[in-house]
């Protein structure tokens, strides 16, 4: 099975609204080791990482990892997470404010 280190998926939050930052392939299998959550402004924003089962699954409860967790003014927060995702399995992430937030995951592509 090859395996592929690499980003999976880079955002800048577009607007204040769940959105995917990475959906695995068909036929592959990841490991997201870490998420970042870097904030472009002079205050604090909040953000949310959900995991969803399959694409096109409606946005749980249950699949919040964080939740209006604080990054502060010009910081970035890492989360060294280490998620086992399937075929079909995605992020999405949320900021508080438009264009304010950066999200990036990085990891491994199983195929």
């Amino acid at each position: 099975m090859p395996t592929a280190y690499k980003v999976l998926g880079r955002k800048q939050a577009a607007a204040t609204t769940e959105e995917d930052l990475y959906t695995v392939p068909a036929a592959t299998e990841a490991v997201v080791s870490t998420i970042t959550v870097a904030n472009l402004t002079a205050s604090d924003k909040t953000f949310r990482i959900a995991v969803k089962p399959t694409s096109g699954t409606s946005l749980a409860l249950e699949h919040y990892i964080a939740y209006d967790i604080t990054v502060g003014a010009s910081d970035t927060t890492a989360l060294t997470l280490g998620l086992s995702l399937a075929a079909g399995n995605s992020i999405s992430v949320y900021a508080s404010a438009a264009t304010s937030v950066v999200f990036a995951a990085f990891g491994t592509e199983i195929s």
